[in-house]
């Protein structure tokens, strides 16, 4: 095999790439308001995003960094919603080799999501039950998965450490990430979290929030 001849100027030296890709990041995005212990989270989802205005409509728990990394530290999973979600989670960043775990595709989603009349995401939602205590969440595709999983905390199903809420789309979206960032006032159950207002998240941002969450350096 043989490289193509190079027609176009651009950076090809992958560690240049990220370098510069951070860098160009703090000096674009206003980083000001986000809490100092969450700026590189912060960064790792604009990055996951392509856009520095995200920064302007992020919703950061001032317990999420603390929560989530020493959930992970602890050996505790990290539970998808997508199998695009887990498989953006960088293995080699989670310190205690920890479980990534998605349900999607488990044989009993189906006659689960019929019998509830609701989405297959959402049942395969319930499934996580009996990992989610102290777990780390990461929905970055349905909302119907987000709100499933405050549906059942209400119900007084175990508390996970941290939710990363992303659900991405037109509906739905925005109104299951405003659930969340009014969980604890609306129902006295105060769980850390991340999530970023209106339409906009998805796999990319939710398993970058997820590689930010799981260890300090960047």
């Amino acid at each position: 095999m043989r490289a193509p001849t190079r027609r176009y100027a651009y950076v090809a030296d992958g560690s240049a790439i990220y370098v510069d890709s951070f860098a160009t990041i703090r000096r674009e995005a206003r980083l000001d308001g986000v809490p100092a212990d969450a700026e590189k989270l912060a960064v790792r989802m604009i990055h996951g995003s392509g856009q520095t205005d995200l920064v302007d409509d992020l919703v950061i728990h001032p317990g999420v960094v603390a929560a989530a990394r020493s959930a992970l530290m602890l050996g505790a999973p990290v539970l998808a919603d997508a199998r695009m979600v887990a498989t953006g989670i960088t293995a080699g960043r989670l310190p205690a080799g920890n479980e990534v775990c998605c349900f999607l595709t488990d044989p009993r989603v189906a006659a689960l999501a019929s019998a509830w009349g609701t989405t297959r995401t959402a049942a395969a939602v319930s499934l996580w039950e009996p990992l989610l205590a102290g777990a780390v969440v990461a929905i970055g595709n349905a909302p119907t998965a987000l709100f499933h999983l405050l549906e059942m905390l209400v119900d007084g199903a175990p508390r996970p450490a941290a939710i990363v809420g992303c659900p991405v789309g037109f509906i739905g979206a925005a109104e299951s990430k405003q659930a969340l960032a009014s969980f604890g006032a609306d129902h006295g159950i105060d769980i850390p979290f991340v999530t970023v207002h209106g339409r906009r998240g998805g796999s990319a941002m939710a398993s970058s929030a997820v590689n930010a969450l799981a260890q300090e350096e960047e």
